[in-house]
């Protein structure tokens, strides 16, 4: 309860900006966990849908492929489907491997969607404590300057104790939602780097299967 209590005074001592700040940083937490849940849902959703598409680019059902991509929201098996689709129409590697990029491509805003939000919220947290430490400053000052000669300085050294509130909790708002967003970038890289091994892979199996030749030569690139 004692926790509690200090927890409490320090807001109510900060002043009115710490109320700009604590919105600041609930809507950073709100973000950066639908984020976290829409990347973790995405990973999974991924997964599974590769997982169908190898084993029906195994068994040659090209078709298939194609038209699973093509209704599934699901960005791994669009890219596969696209690049299926262009296999269907040219055998060369390099085109594949373009059509894939370029679904890649179209998936990675979804993927990055709000993310950078977090680190202009950490921005605008850290720059409000320092607005409202400035201003209560300012405010301290002025008090004090028609305050009595014996109360001066208790009153001062008061006054900015209650102006730094305001920077310790920006900084306090700040730091968690600047760690938030480096480990949601990780997480979205993660991702893209599984679309990109997911091309690899899907060109490979083409290969294997004889579908393709080992490597089209610069004469007929």
């Amino acid at each position: 309860m004692d926790s509690f209590d200090i927890v409490v005074r320090f807001f109510q001592n900060g002043g009115p900006f710490m109320y700009p700040i604590a919105l600041v940083l609930v809507i950073g937490l709100a973000i950066a966990l639908e984020r976290w849940l829409v990347l973790g849902v995405a990973r999974h959703r991924n997964r599974r849908a590769f997982d169908v598409a190898m084993g029906q680019l195994r068994n040659k059902q090209y078709k298939a492929v194609v038209d699973t991509g093509a209704e599934s929201s699901v960005p791994i098996a669009r890219i596969v489907a696209a690049g299926i689709a262009r296999y269907v129409s040219s055998r060369r590697r390099e085109d594949i491997e373009s059509a894939m990029e370029e679904g890649v491509m179209e998936a990675l805003p979804r993927l990055e969607k709000r993310t950078q939000y977090l680190a202009t919220l950490a921005n605008v947290a850290t720059l409000l404590g320092l607005l409202g430490t400035i201003i209560g400053l300012i405010a301290a000052f002025t008090a004090v300057a028609s305050a009595e000669a014996t109360e001066k300085a208790s009153m001062l050294s008061t006054s900015i104790s209650v102006a730094m509130n305001t920077t310790a909790f920006g900084l306090i708002s700040a730091i968690p939602l600047l760690l938030l967003h480096a480990v949601l970038q990780t997480r979205t890289s993660e991702i893209v780097d599984s679309f990109e091994m997911a091309s690899v892979k899907v060109v490979n199996a083409l290969a294997d299967a004889g579908a393709l030749p080992a490597r089209t030569r610069e004469s007929d690139a």
